[in-house]
């Protein structure tokens, strides 16, 4: 029986899912800026203390970015504790795959269908990747990438579905890319509990991390994603 626990908080919602096997557990709430009050009271729902063996986890599972700076921060300091104390291998989720899973589950989009996934950079410019999928999973097509919204731009002529609060731009989006766009979903944000199904291929082919090399993923440009340990001392 394999258990993950899953943590997202890149967004808005602050988000954390358990799954063991078929069995799932999620705590979701959407509440900006409050993400450091509520992360440990809502993994204190899903592991209280006193379970013993029913605590077991076999990895941890957070969602890398892009996304809030603060957010991503919290994601990746919880996840890192959590696989230090219990001894378990992390893995990184890319926040943007999990809003893609997110979309699916919730209907917004079909298994047949192209994505663009957004989210709103802030100081006026958009992270987005296209992803499509393959078995239900999100598979990335193309990105991430952060840019104006005019300066996006996405190789081929599909018809896209745009998820995500970067779609508050789409206005904004070059002609070309706003005819493509077939359908918008601007208040679509990743869950917790979308990301498990990601992490547990992620596991299962050994795409780990020790908790040495937990790390937030940020986009500096628009083609240039730099862990943060490579990024050099920020002001």
């Amino acid at each position: 029986m394999t258990t993950i626990l899953a943590v997202e908080t890149a967004t808005d919602a602050c988000s954390v899912a358990l799954a063991r096997d078929e069995v799932l557990e999620e705590r979701h709430r959407v509440a900006p800026r409050q993400h450091s009050q509520l992360l440990f009271s809502l993994l204190d729902e899903l592991l209280p203390p006193g379970r013993g063996a029913a605590q077991a986890l076999d990895a941890v599972a957070y969602g890398s970015g892009p996304g809030s700076f603060t957010g991503l921060r919290i994601a990746a300091s919880a996840a890192q504790g959590i696989a230090y104390a219990r001894a378990i291998p992390a893995v990184a989720v890319p926040t943007l795959a999990v809003l893609a899973q997110t979309a699916l589950a919730e209907g917004m989009t079909r298994p047949e269908d192209m994505l663009l996934c957004t989210l709103d950079a802030r100081d006026g410019e958009v992270y987005a990747a296209v992803y499509r999928y393959r078995g239900g999973l999100a598979e990335r097509v193309e990105g991430p990438v952060a840019c104006a919204p005019e300066a996006l731009r996405c190789g081929g002529n599909d018809a896209l579905v745009a998820v995500g609060s970067g779609c508050r731009y789409a206005d904004r989006f070059h002609e070309t890319l706003r005819e493509r766009l077939s359908r918008r979903h601007e208040a679509a944000l990743p869950r917790a509990r979308d990301m498990l199904p990601l992490a547990r291929v992620m596991l299962e082919e050994g795409d780990t991390l020790p908790p040495a090399q937990v790390l937030p993923v940020y986009v500096r440009d628009e083609i240039s994603w730099k862990k943060l340990a490579e990024q050099g001392k920020r002001n």
